[in-house]
């Protein structure tokens, strides 16, 4: 997904089949919609830390979701759900420097439109619950200076029968390692642990409400994250509503 003419066709074909199973979790065709205009409009920009806040375990992440974070990672991106039946979330990166988790930045986002759970399956348009790696990245636009490895493709734009709000969606994308394969693309289809287990889950670009499962946030904090993960530190998203979160 990432040639005689009867052959483009055919792979025109299976590119479009395989785009809409990647998409699924994370657009449109479940009947979402959010204000009209470009993605993230309303999305306050991404908020500096207002101090030097630091701590020996990533804040509000309760003994055992942090027993979760492998020792290696360095980099969270931590995702506060409002609660377990909301659609708004905060979206905080954190580095780990010496002993101590540092904010660096944080954002206003969305997850599922129907909240949280811990047993994600297809459609239940909820975002899943846990800790999970974050190892590739992509999206329609050009690569803007991230580390990971990343996949440009016009693939990844959002169907024009979708709502004129989700046309950004996939502008840029950050897989989130849950039920995919790692080191593929993020629009790849292999769903390891089955099909109704879910996938496609990303962090995206908003589009001002609430997902089919993935996070989303405005493109300045899309752009900021791809800039500052780094394979090197081995980073992760802490995600859930707050309250399991601190469990």
């Amino acid at each position: 997904m990432r040639l005689g003419d009867g052959r483009r066709a055919g792979a025109a074909t299976m590119t479009s089949v395989l785009l809409f199973a990647a998409l699924a979790a994370c657009g449109g065709a479940g009947g979402e919609r959010g204000s009209e205009g470009m993605a993230g409009a309303g999305a306050q920009r991404g908020s500096r830390s207002p101090g030097p806040a630091s701590a020996t375990r990533v804040p509000g992440v309760g003994d055992r979701m942090q027993r979760r974070i492998p020792v290696a990672s360095r980099q969270a991106v931590v995702v506060y759900g409002d609660g377990k039946d909301s659609a708004g979330a905060t979206v905080v990166l954190y580095a780990k420097r010496g002993p101590n988790w540092e904010r660096v930045r944080g954002w206003p986002g969305h997850n599922g439109k129907k909240g949280w759970t811990a047993e994600h399956r297809a459609g239940d348009n909820r975002s899943p619950v846990g800790v999970f790696t974050l190892t590739d990245a992509g999206g329609v636009l050009a690569d803007p200076g991230t580390r990971l490895p990343y996949t440009r493709s016009a693939s990844f734009a959002a169907p024009r029968w979708w709502a004129k709000s989700h046309w950004h969606d996939f502008d840029y994308v950050i897989a989130i390692d849950y039920n995919r394969v790692k080191g593929a693309p993020p629009d790849d289809p292999t769903r390891p642990e089955g099909e109704e287990r879910g996938g496609g889950i990303w962090l995206h670009m908003d589009h001002g409400s609430g997902t089919s499962a993935c996070v989303s946030v405005s493109r300045a904090a899309m752009e900021h994250l791809l800039r500052m993960l780094d394979p090197d530190e081995h980073p992760v998203v802490v995600m859930g509503d707050r309250a399991a979160l601190k469990e």
